[in-house]
């Protein structure tokens, strides 16, 4: 029987540890400045990327490279595996459909492999979450089929909750018009954000002023966590270069909720691009959205 791993995209934010420790594939996705592309062996530190997006430079994100794709799994079925590959939503990036293209070219070319992409409808630490169920899954001893039917399922109760600090990044994605992010900027709102059951955003409101704001992300979680959450499950924050509000939250989510596994990271440059500097996010399992 053949042996199968987990690939996943830079999209997933997953740390550099974990990504080490369950020997991640990681597909890149691309980011630039003006003509200079980044994002796979060219790389920008998170803090000078949003350094110099509050300075005024405007990046541009790129979807994944098909040959590059092509390249890292077929280096893994040379060796014999199968592939379970977790994508960043098809509701927000072109990436899903080239990995189903590559991977549908690569399954011609070698008939007794196996290659399932699965749309994670989900974005950043999201998409990690799934890496380590997966992960423990196999470990579990479960097989193949088993652990793509079980990722199906639990992605259904990932929710990604998040807000950002500048509302001008949202309005040059086409996230909210121009209107809404000069008013809303004039009044200091902050949108409180998420992923829907279809991998798109949607507004859940606004609240006046940064703290609000980050309340808001908690309270949220706390109305859509199961009614026993499992507090051994991890929850995922991610951030904009805003540590200290990362540690903030952190801190108020296991003293409030229990929860003691808290991954905080970065948020990719790809993903940052439309967030901005101090956007801020809360990932974990919850009810079925």
């Amino acid at each position: 029987m053949r042996d199968y791993c987990i690939t996943t995209d830079s999209n997933s934010d997953i740390p550099q540890d974990y990504a080490e420790a369950f020997h991640t594939t990681i597909i890149p996705q691309y980011y630039s400045f003006g003509d200079t592309v980044y994002g796979d062996e060219r790389q920008m530190p998170p803090e000078k990327f949003y350094e110099r997006m509050k300075n005024g430079a405007l990046p541009q994100s790129q979807a994944c490279n098909p040959a590059v794709i092509e390249s890292r799994f077929r280096s893994l079925l040379d060796q014999g595996m199968d592939i379970i590959h977790i994508s960043f939503s098809s509701a927000l990036s072109g990436s899903y459909n080239n990995v189903c293209m590559v991977a549908g070219e690569l399954s011609e070319q070698y008939p007794g492999a196996k290659i399932t992409v699965i749309d994670s409808l989900n974005v950043s630490l999201g998409e990690t979450l799934m890496v380590l169920r997966a992960n423990f899954l196999k470990k579990g001893g479960y097989p193949y089929e088993k652990t793509v039917e079980a990722l199906e399922e639990f992605k259904k109760h990932i929710h990604v909750q998040f807000t950002v600090n500048d509302l001008f990044h949202l309005q040059r994605g086409g996230r909210v018009s121009k209107t809404v992010a000069v008013v809303g900027s004039a009044l200091n709102l902050k949108p409180f954000l998420y992923v829907t059951a279809e991998g798109g955003l949607a507004s859940a409101g606004t609240v006046r002023g940064r703290k609000k704001s980050l309340r808001a992300l908690i309270d949220r979680m706390k109305e859509t966590l199961e009614a026993k959450p499992d507090v051994s499950m991890p929850v995922g924050i991610v951030h904009g270069n805003c540590p200290d509000d990362a540690a903030f939250i952190a801190d108020i989510i296991k003293e409030e909720l229990g929860f003691t596994d808290i991954i905080i990271n970065e948020i990719s440059p790809s993903i940052g691009t439309h967030a901005g500097p101090g956007a801020i996010g809360i990932i974990y399992y919850g009810q079925v959205k």
